[in-house]
């Protein structure tokens, strides 16, 4: 099968849809089907694999609490009918399609059938709101819809209409279930009790400063135990929000690799995930499950789901500080509820593989195609689509050319 995978935010910056789409072009590839990527980039040469295309630069903007990618004009739409024409398709599957991205530049000049993969959680989006209404002509195009949680769900049924099987985000884990640790670090008798977190430092909804709140009482109840921060963010402002007291126990990595982030997750006793809110699932919980990392996380809904409601992983009232001092400390007290939620992690973790996730997303593609198969290519218009009036879309939108 020919797929054409839409990501619509920056390929060289780290990201859950960015690290989605990437993993399920690599295994549906390694199943034998061709696959190429469109995606935006900060340089083109980011995107020097073969089975890359850049859809050029974007301006960000804030949305769920993160910053989205704004890509939009009669050069990005020409990109995306070169690349159609060329792809000839049999599929094309576009992940957030209803943000102003190169995602909804394809689902406005695709024919054909498309598939879409809700990622976000925002419980109101003032984007969706003020424009639902506009893009839902383009979006109707959509002829399989994918939500990677209940919530993500949710949030697209209510601001656009329809409804989406959940499938959730994948790992590869065997990856991080097997291979070495950080060098100095791991799990063992006589070894210092360690806490992981992964993020950027400089996100409020990721919850730092919650956990770091929280390490003056582990401190207390553990004096040798090491918090190890891995992400991006500003490393002065880091260390100010740490302070002297917690300074010797915290030990920045910085931005780590692929094979770092496995051998990090494989190193720690306890993976601390604080988040406050935006998560739509929680991929770096099923990779520290995977890699054998008992979880601490604040009970999100989308965490509780990952986590079985709290059957593979402690759950802790989000921006409750003592709480989750509290059940960090009692999990690094107790080997033997480590070994337990380890053991429960890697038997959920298993679902999420990506070989099993990959089949169920080609199924979907299946419902989607015509009998005897098409080509999703560009329509026949111009360069540029303009706002199509609003009714169905059984009214193509009209495809305008720029004014000179």
């Amino acid at each position: 099968m020919r797929i054409g995978l839409v990501c619509p935010y920056r390929w060289d910056v780290p990201g859950g849809v960015q690290y989605h789409v990437r993993d399920l072009a690599e295994t549906l590839r390694g199943m034998g089907h061709h696959v190429e990527v469109l995606t935006p980039a900060e340089r083109e040469e980011s995107v020097s694999d073969p089975f890359l295309t850049f859809a050029g630069r974007t301006v960000p903007v804030p949305y769920n609490g993160s910053m989205a990618s704004l890509q939009f004009g009669p050069v990005s739409a020409a990109r995306v009918r070169r690349w159609l024409r060329e792809g000839r398709f049999d599929v094309v599957h576009v992940h957030e399609p209803a943000t102003p991205s190169v995602s909804l530049l394809v689902c406005m000049i695709a024919t054909g059938p498309i598939v879409a993969t809700f990622h976000a959680a925002t419980t109101r989006s003032k984007w969706l709101a003020a424009v639902g209404p506009m893009t839902r002509p383009w979006l109707e195009k959509i002829s399989g819809r994918i939500a990677v949680s209940d919530f993500a769900r949710r949030v697209q049924v209510e601001h656009l209409g329809g409804d989406a099987v959940i499938l959730p985000n994948g790992v590869h884990v065997p990856f991080f279930a097997e291979g070495p640790t950080l060098p100095g670090l791991g799990r063992g008798a006589g070894a210092p009790p360690t806490i992981g977190f992964l993020g950027r430092y400089d996100e409020p909804r990721k919850g730092l400063p919650v956990l770091l709140e929280a390490m003056h009482g582990v401190v207390r109840s553990h004096p040798a135990v090491r918090l190890l921060v891995a992400g991006r963010g500003d490393a002065d402002e880091l260390w100010r929000l740490v302070g002297e007291e917690l300074r010797p126990h915290v030990t920045l990595l910085g931005e780590i690799s692929e094979a770092e982030k496995a051998a990090f997750l494989r190193s720690v006793d306890v993976y601390c995930a604080p988040n406050l809110l935006g998560e739509s699932f929680g991929v770096i919980l099923i990779e520290a499950m995977a890699a054998g990392a008992p979880i601490v996380a604040s009970d999100l809904d989308a965490f509780s789901r990952v986590l079985d409601g709290g059957a593979a992983g402690v759950l802790v009232r989000r921006n409750d500080a003592a709480a989750l001092g509290r059940a960090l400390g009692e999990l690094l007290a107790d080997p033997d509820r480590r070994a337990e939620l380890a053991a429960r992690g890697s038997v959920a973790a298993a679902r999420y593989d990506w070989q099993v996730l990959a089949r169920r997303i080609l199924a979907v593609y299946e419902t989607v195609l015509p009998p005897g198969g098409g080509v999703v290519t560009a329509g026949t218009h111009d360069d540029f689509p303009a706002v199509p009036p609003t009714g169905t879309a059984a009214r193509p939108p009209r495809i305008l050319r720029p004014r000179r």
